[in-house]
């Protein structure tokens, strides 16, 4: 039963009552596994461009920039960096005094290689009125932890990442999201101009602001660049009910709780972006500037590609809006479809002209979007692979774990035998061959969303969390996998990730 309370929050959230019983529904249905025809490789759907055909998709994005085309670089920056830090929290809750495990070892050891060390130990003094040096000689290895955790501190365990120091540069010390500017200007810029767009939490905008306004000048100027930031956060139209045990709608004092959608909700976001091209790469895969060469390369390489795509698709659209093409050229549009955007239905043979056509013109005019992949190193998370659509076809697909039946022996044979991992490296084209955007919504599979288990002051709920970004909310775009090099994926799980060699 929806009360009026409930009507009230409903219409401050923008959410329908028809929205809510969709989820509840989902709570009691469940989602399907999806059906999966292979897993990519690169027999299998996963391009690995010779050294001449890089040369030519580099030269491609090249004469694009400056073409004047709107660029932007969208970085989902609103994870909290608390989890980077769950080895020092239990430490801090620890029985013990004195680093245990190697984790606190490594951590203590090589506490002066962090880009943070000199930002710690001024707190440290300013707290403890002792050195890290001096606590650590006194045993005192708490109190270290205790500065940069605790609000009283450097506050590192309620911050986002986005706003750590992550790496030096002889006395200075930059954030991801200063890493990000500079990653934009190195192959995202348009005429000299830079737009980057972060979405982040609202209790961080305004630090999120203020690190933009005191650091932007200095990078503009490193570049020879002008910057366009700009922030969004997560829309509260997109949360999604909880619900207990029995499905119900879970209640805290009456009234109802909603849970942020997970990262599939920023497809909202990324539908408000007017932008031809947009780059996707999550906030801590960054590297200090010594290693950027081979990102830049293949961040142009995956962009040259979809380029290259999209100017053939849009040909072969107004070639059928014509209605002058020949049976040669419908022949090569299905080559295309099939062989380019790896996107195959086993019914086309059966169509007639008419709505075969139909078929193509359909498949053509839709989003785009290249995806790195690296090859697999068994890190957690979504994978490439082929996987059927609800309208019979079957194309490229990142696919998460939970949507693939693991008690199926052939499909958990796949996953597991998976050559390539998702690294979240991703340049998406949004506007359709006549200039206009395409409105993102429309093109996510809404059965393929997650429920959780959590629970909230000791009692059990059931959350939902909306298809993902990268998979679900993007499974009726035209995809296509291009392999890139490990070393272009350098995320930054854990604070002691910051002592690898790739982040020094």
């Amino acid at each position: 039963m929806i009360s009026k309370a409930d009507q009230t929050l409903l219409k401050k959230k923008g959410i329908s009552e028809q929205k809510v019983a969709e989820q509840l529904k989902n709570f009691v249905t469940g989602f399907p596994f999806l059906k999966i025809e292979a897993a990519a490789s690169v027999e299998h759907g996963i391009l690995v461009p010779d050294k001449d055909e890089v040369a030519a998709f580099l030269a491609v994005w090249d004469e694009y920039c400056k073409a004047g085309h709107n660029i932007l670089k969208f970085v989902p920056a609103s994870g909290a960096a608390s989890r980077m830090f769950k080895d020092l929290f239990s430490f801090l809750s620890g029985e013990y005094d004195e680093p245990t495990t190697d984790f606190e070892r490594n951590f203590f050891n090589n506490i002066e290689k962090f880009a943070f060390y000199e930002e710690l130990d001024d707190v440290c003094v300013k707290n403890s009125s002792a050195t890290i040096k001096e606590l650590v000689a006194a045993g005192k290895y708490k109190s270290v932890v205790f500065n940069l955790l605790d609000f009283t501190g450097l506050n590192y365990g309620s911050l986002p990442k986005g706003l750590l120091k992550f790496h030096a540069y002889d006395g200075i010390q930059r954030t991801p999201v200063e890493e990000h500017f500079v990653e934009g200007a190195l192959y995202a810029a348009m005429n000299g101009k830079v737009r980057l767009h972060f979405t982040v939490s609202p209790n961080h905008r305004a630090m999120f602001e203020q690190l933009v306004a005191s650091r932007k000048d200095l990078y503009e100027k490193m570049f020879d660049v002008e910057y366009e930031i700009t922030f969004s956060e997560q829309k509260q139209s997109t949360d999604t009910i909880a619900v207990d045990a029995d499905n119900q709608p879970f209640r805290e004092g009456g009234a109802l709780l909603f849970r942020p959608g997970g990262h599939g909700a920023l497809i909202e976001n990324l539908n408000d972006i007017d932008a031809d091209v947009i780059f996707i790469k999550n906030i801590d895969n960054v590297v200090p500037d010594r290693l950027k060469g081979d990102t830049v390369i293949y961040k142009k390489l995956i962009a040259g590609v979809l380029v290259s795509l999209q100017k053939k698709a849009f040909e072969y659209l107004r070639l059928l809006d014509s209605g002058k093409y020949t049976h040669e050229q419908i022949e090569e549009i299905i080559r295309f479809v099939q062989q380019k955007l790896y996107c195959r239905s086993n019914e086309i043979k059966h169509l007639e002209d008419c709505n075969l056509v139909l078929y193509l013109r359909k498949k053509l005019n839709r989003p785009m979007r290249v995806c790195g992949m690296v090859k697999n190193v068994g890190e957690p998370g979504g994978g490439p692979f082929l996987a059927y659509n609800s309208d019979g076809t079957y194309s490229l697909q990142i696919l998460e774990s939970s949507q693939i039946d693991m008690s199926n022996e052939k499909a958990r044979t796949m996953f597991e035998n998976g050559t390539h991992f998702n690294p979240v490296d991703l340049v998406c084209a949004v506007m359709n061959y006549k200039g206009e955007k395409f409105n993102l919504p429309d093109y996510v599979d809404p059965s393929t969303g997650f429920i959780s288990h959590k629970s909230k002051n000791g009692r059990e709920l059931k959350a939902m969390e909306l298809p993902g970004l990268w998979n679900g909310a993007m499974s009726d775009w035209n995809t296509v996998f291009v392999e890139v090099p490990l070393v272009t994926f350098n995320p930054v799980k854990t604070v002691n990730d910051l002592l690898r060699d790739v982040h020094q």
